[in-house]
């Protein structure tokens, strides 16, 4: 899953936002993270900007990265705007509030699948007491 992070004030709030991800041990756990040129957004004329990306695998914490970033952006002098984007998804925050939390979880969790639905009962096998099949021998 690619995960792209922008945040107000520029590059150095990237790196230090970079910087904070490689030395919290929760959130490091299952993604990469990389400062990189963003694509243009549908109707852009190539403006670039820059942003984090993390690539994350089968390890990743969604709630250990919301933690992290929540706390790191405490540690700035100045309120940013933070930017999270997965696939089509976005969701910026602005002041740091639990429902903005609870929005940043649900872009970032990713859909849960589907449970397969329970195998059909077979009409031609005899099942015991147990409900285990009989198999039909000794008939």
């Amino acid at each position: 899953m690619r995960i792209d992070v922008a945040v107000s004030g520029g590059e150095a709030e990237l790196r230090s936002l970079r910087d904070w991800l490689s030395r919290d041990p929760g959130a490091r756990r299952g993604a990469h993270v990389e400062l990189v040129q963003a694509e243009p957004s549908p109707g852009q004329m190539g403006v670039v900007t820059d942003v984090l990306q993390l690539i994350t695998d089968n390890a990743w914490s969604a709630a250990s990265f919301a933690l992290a970033l929540s706390t790191w952006r405490q540690t700035r002098p100045h309120a940013r705007r933070i930017t999270v984007r997965r696939g089509d998804l976005t969701v910026s925050l602005d002041g740091g509030g639990d429902e903005e939390l609870r929005r940043l979880l649900d872009v970032l969790e990713p859909p849960a699948a589907p449970e397969p639905p329970a195998p059909a009962p077979d009409p031609d096998r005899e099942q015991d007491q147990d409900g285990r099949a009989d198999g039909g021998e000794g008939r």
